[in-house]
């Protein structure tokens, strides 16, 4: 995927850098896969504000994914490459011989008419989902399970991939994109190759009308506000509270940067090598 620059004719098109969509073979999304997606505002089931930032946009329908690729040794061929609006990564619609189709993350340099396919007989070629215990070593992964049978969660992002590195018994030990290194058991599944959209990350929208499409809302910096706003908030001029230097806080008060995970989970025994670890 490359990215296009515009002449700069107005002020936003000057800073402008926007996906050229070169890659779209298919521009409507398949009725039949597809479900209404209610928007929240950020708002719980009390219509308490639980996520700031979130509301207006333009309107969605949901695209359902098969994270689990749950036909197995059925080879599927891939229909078009279609623009998902609820992520970063593009979407591929993969159709079996009986004629039913599927949505699957669409790797990169996947194109139309190839032919993809999951199980342990599958070959570890782009877009064929496998068991860790059947990748060859080194091999680039998406859309990995952490439990077996229960679909891909990790690494589904536009240019993301992990690297099956190792094996130890029953478990695979893999390079997530954080660089942590983390154990996985050999038979949850992973798919083949790079997640596609590559050049996401280097997107410029240039205007903030364009972050309001995607349903995102302004954000006010803590220092602007009052003291009875934020922790940051109040003094004369720019200052952190008062004009002594204070640390940057959470509207909440909570240190930014404090770690949250708790320290007695359970899963913290399969993390061979933290992602903040040195290099």
């Amino acid at each position: 995927m490359a990215l296009k620059t515009f002449k700069p004719t107005t002020p936003t098109n000057r800073y402008k850098e926007w996906n050229s969509f070169e890659e779209i073979t298919k521009h409507s999304p398949e009725k039949s896969l597809t479900v209404a997606l209610r928007k929240s505002g950020g708002r719980n089931n009390t219509g308490r504000i639980t996520c700031r930032h979130i509301g207006g946009g333009h309107d969605r329908r949901y695209r359902l994914i098969d994270f689990k690729r749950s036909r197995r040794d059925e080879a599927a061929k891939v229909v078009g490459i279609e623009y998902d609006p609820n992520r970063s990564a593009r979407i591929a619609l993969v159709e079996y011989k009986d004629g039913q189709r599927a949505y699957i993350l669409a790797p990169n340099s996947l194109a139309v008419g190839a032919l993809v396919m999951a199980g342990e007989k599958a070959a570890p070629d782009v877009g064929n989902a496998l068991p860790l215990s059947k990748i060859p070593l080194g091999t680039s992964i998406h859309n990995i399970e952490l439990s077996p049978g229960k679909g891909g969660v990790v690494a589904r992002a536009a240019g993301q991939a992990a690297v099956l590195s190792n094996r130890e018994g029953d478990f695979a030990l893999v390079r997530m994109p954080s660089g942590e290194i983390r154990k996985i058991l050999s038979v949850c599944y992973a798919t083949i190759g790079q997640v596609g959209n590559i050049e996401h990350m280097n997107v410029v929208s240039a205007k903030a009308g364009r972050t309001r499409w995607l349903g995102t809302r302004p954000t006010v910096r803590g220092m602007c506000m009052n003291p009875i706003d934020h922790p940051n908030g109040g003094g004369e001029g720019r200052s952190k509270s008062g004009g002594g230097r204070q640390h940057l806080l959470s509207p909440w008060g909570h240190a930014k940067g404090e770690k949250t995970r708790n320290k007695k989970k359970a899963t913290n025994k399969l993390i061979i090598q933290g992602r903040n670890a040195k290099k």
